[in-house]
């Protein structure tokens, strides 16, 4: 009952026997109940008697069976338990043949009817046999192999019982139909089943390779983002020098040029990180405490100037109506709303933007709506379905004017459904587009304000890292604050430094060749020297969670991402620095270790 193919390996084998042997396992209940059902019937209705000794051997068979399958269950691939895999194989068949025997006294009884229901019950033993080992070939021939005998026989016991019955010879043709229709039904399923599993063994295939696809597209991401991110950061930080020191107004001019042309690379790069950590599943969104209103109204106040400039109207209505203290997101939600009125200022020539704000108390959560409604032309109704597609834009000319990488749409709307909201886009009636923004937010209280924050001025620091470029830059960010910079090219030179000067603090390049950022501070960390308790700030262009838990295990105290911030540089500092006032005095700890 089947045709052709290639042969199975052993391991492909054993499951299809395990799967056969839950399956009966299964049926094992179904079985003994209809077992008793049949008992009872002819006991009570033809008033067969030992039909109850035929049961209780079919039982007993059962239970064997049974005990057999749960062994091979336990030590499916134990040698010495080889007798046991036969004989799982080899009790269907004793199963059947005893099963099937009622079907002979069935056929020999004058009562009527009798016969008939000796051949349900084998067509309907066989189909059972079909359908429970279809997808082992050998179960199957070996538990259908008695009902075809009992088939073959019943005619003969047919014609013997009832000599002069015209359609006695006929059972021959119906169950020889009866045979051919169940190996017709279990090659069908053999192959119904073999497809199902090549469906299975395929969608895995393609499912690895599309983990790989990710997987790769993710490293190359992370790799052009580490390239990208020294060029970009000199460019930040010469720019911010220049502009603080040139004396002309024309040469600020010229930094401010190169400064906003850094940023927009900045922004184009953080929305590609972005978008490859959404697509690959890896984005997730912080929850802690911060001033709600403050944040709004930083982003608000930020982009006020950038539409005045443009000669356009910016109009807040229900700021009064927004809580102050929430939880969550604060760097998400800036960035969500930054991208929303960047829009209105890039595609509104006249006129002014509208933001609405509002917020609905749910229990100890709040759900905050943000309308921005411009008064430009609005959103083509064509465009409209595709609007959120990552790298698609209204059409070439917007390319052309404006620039962008037609992912800011895109990656807003999935950074607000990380926040529990979403992000809508229509066209509001006599006016421009209308964006609709939300998310849930916490309610939380007002944090505890620290009396005295800590100063980085005057502080030494060791900034590591294998670019020549980036060091300049990091240097270039830290003096401004008053800080004093020594700089390392290497783990290797680093370690060397910090065994004979005492530094308040330490910059640490991530990825660097040789000894990288972490395993020199697991060395700093395993070794006896002044500095081995130092907070070390990782510097990293690959900013993803798991890297920073990968920094923190190797002993790294926070962590700032390229290209640098110099207020999140700061931040940093001023951070590490008052966990360390709040351990001790590290100055002097150092003096008593080392007198």
């Amino acid at each position: 009952m089947g045709g052709g193919g290639a042969p199975m390996s052993a391991e492909t084998k054993d499951i299809d026997l395990e799967r056969a042997v839950a399956s009966r396992r299964v049926n094992t209940y179904l079985r003994l109940s209809s077992t008793f059902a049949i008992c009872a019937t002819l006991h009570l209705v033809v008033g067969l008697r030992w039909v109850w000794i035929w049961g209780a051997l079919y039982t007993a068979i059962q239970f064997l069976e049974t005990w057999l399958a749960l062994q091979l269950i336990k030590r499916p691939q134990s040698s010495p338990d080889r007798w046991r895999r036969f004989s799982v194989i080899a009790l269907p068949f004793l199963t059947s043949a005893v099963f099937g025997f009622l079907a002979i006294p069935l056929f020999a009884s004058d009562a009527r009817f009798a016969p008939t229901l000796g051949g349900m019950l084998l067509a309907g033993a066989l189909m059972n046999v079909v359908i429970v080992h279809g997808g082992l070939r050998s179960a199957t021939i070996a538990a259908a192999t008695p009902y075809v005998g009992y088939l073959l026989v019943i005619p003969i016991v047919a014609r013997q019982a009832n000599p002069d019955a015209p359609l006695a010879n006929a059972l021959w043709f119906g169950a020889l139909l009866l045979i051919a229709a169940v190996a017709v039904a279990s090659r069908t399923l053999h192959a119904a089943l073999k497809a199902e599993a090549d469906a299975k063994t395929e969608a895995e295939r393609r499912r690895h390779e599309a983990e790989e696809a990710v997987a790769a597209k993710s490293a190359f991401v992370a790799m052009i983002s580490h390239e990208l991110r020294t060029p970009i950061s000199a460019i930040l930080a010469g720019a911010g020098r220049l502009h603080s020191e040139a004396p002309e107004a024309s040469s600020k001019v010229h930094a401010q040029l190169i400064a906003d042309a850094g940023g927009l690379m900045r922004t184009l790069l953080n929305d590609l990180l972005d978008f490859s950590r959404l697509e690959a599943g890896r984005m997730s969104v912080e929850k802690s405490p911060f001033n709600l209103r403050q944040s709004l109204s930083d982003t608000l106040r930020f982009w006020r100037p950038e539409l005045a400039r443009k000669g356009l109207k910016l109009r807040v209505v229900g700021a009064s109506t927004i809580p102050q203290w929430t939880l969550g997101d604060a760097m998400r939600l800036k960035q969500v709303l930054n991208n929303l009125l960047s829009n209105a200022a890039k595609f509104t020539r006249s006129g002014g933007v509208s933001v609405t704000l509002r917020a609905e108390i749910v229990g100890d959560q709040v759900r905050l709506v943000v309308d921005v409604v411009d008064t430009g032309p609005g959103i083509p109704e064509a465009a409209l379905p595709r609007l959120f597609t990552p790298f698609d834009q209204l059409n070439e000319s917007v390319a052309r004017l404006h620039g962008g990488s037609g992912l800011g749409l895109a990656i807003s709307r999935e950074l607000a459904r990380l926040m529990g909201g979403d992000l809508t886009a229509s066209n509001a009636l006599g006016q421009g587009a209308h964006f609709r923004f939300s998310a849930l937010l916490e309610a939380a209280e007002a944090p505890v304000v620290p009396t005295l924050g800590p100063s980085i001025s005057g502080l030494r620091v060791l900034v590591v890292d294998d670019h020549v470029v980036n060091r300049r830059a990091v240097e270039l960010v830290l003096q401004p604050f008053g800080v004093e910079a020594t700089l390392a090219e290497s783990g290797e030179e680093a370690l060397e430094l910090l065994r004979s000067e005492v530094f308040d603090a330490i910059l640490m390049d991530v990825y660097m060749p040789g000894m990288d950022g972490r395993e020199t501070t697991r060395t700093l960390r395993a070794g006896q020297g002044p500095n081995r308790d130092a907070p070390v700030v990782a510097v990293t262009a690959s900013a993803t969670i798991k890297d920073w838990e990968a920094c923190a295990a190797a002993g790294m105290n926070a962590h700032v991402a390229k290209p640098i911030d110099p207020a999140e540089l700061f931040s940093a500092l001023a951070q590490v620095m008052a966990a360390r006032d709040a351990v001790g005095p590290f100055r002097t700890d150092v003096a008593a270790s080392s007198a």
